[in-house]
Formats: structure tokens, C-alpha cells, sequence
């Protein structure tokens, strides 16, 4: 996975924090999705690279529990964790138990579990 991500990040749109962010979406049949961070002028426009990843399988027809595993490398030689807007994502869609692999640009790796990075999620059932 992590010669995919490195491949990925050159695609990463990232001219204002030159912090470009890659992230591949594992599907429990096997199937990947790809994605990376895309910036705007205006910075509330901007998507972070595992969002780009989630929707991009949402829109090919994958629903909430399709999910496996999620990798994310950043171009940095420290590994960097994902944004409280996606951890928020990922709760949704991933189970709690699935892990969530981190990684820096030369190859140091960190794995979590989702319920370790999003203890709290707000759900649906906060809606009620």
C-alpha cells in the first residue's frame, strides 16, 4: 500500500500548504479507491484526501459497511493524523473495529482502530 500512496500523492492539488495528503479506501471485496487532497483559494472549498477516498466509493455505489481499511501517507517524514471533519467521516462509514494506517512519506506507519480515533462520533442517534 504504501508504494500506491506515494504514487497517489504526486496527483494531490495542494499550491497553498505545499502538504500534499494521499489516502486509499480498502473495500471488504477487495476493491481500492484513491484520493488525495484538493485545495482551493477559498479555503473552506478544500477536501482532504480521505474524504476524496469514502466519496469517491460512495459514488461508485458502496454503502456503510462495505468499508475495510483506511491508509493515509502525508508528504512529511513525521506522520500526521487524519482531521477531526474526516475522523467524523470515517466514523460513519467504517466499522469501529477497522484499522485506520498512518504513514510517513519514508515509510514509519502507525495503525489505530476507528474507536480509538473517533471515541465519540456523533451518529445518528444523536439526530433523535
Amino acid at each position: 500500500m504504501e508504494e500506491s500512496l506515494k504514487r497517489l500523492l504526486r496527483n494531490s492539488y495542494s499550491p497553498y500548504s505545499a502538504f500534499r495528503v494521499a489516502s486509499i479506501c480498502l473495500m471488504n471485496d477487495g476493491k481500492t479507491f484513491g484520493g488525495v487532497n484538493v485545495e482551493n483559494a477559498s479555503y473552506g472549498a478544500s477536501i482532504c484526501a480521505e474524504r476524496v477516498a469514502i466519496t469517491s466509493a460512495i459514488a461508485s455505489g458502496y454503502k456503510k459497511g462495505d468499508f475495510s481499511k483506511l491508509y493515509v501517507m502525508c508528504d512529511s517524514e513525521r506522520i500526521a493524523s487524519t482531521c477531526f471533519l474526516c475522523r467524523q467521516v470515517i466514523s460513519e462509514f467504517f466499522p469501529k473495529d477497522a484499522e485506520i494506517t498512518l504513514y510517513s512519506n519514508d515509510g514509519d506507519k502507525e495503525t489505530y482502530l476507528v474507536k480509538d480515533l473517533c471515541p465519540h462520533p456523533f451518529g445518528s442517534s444523536d439526530l433523535k
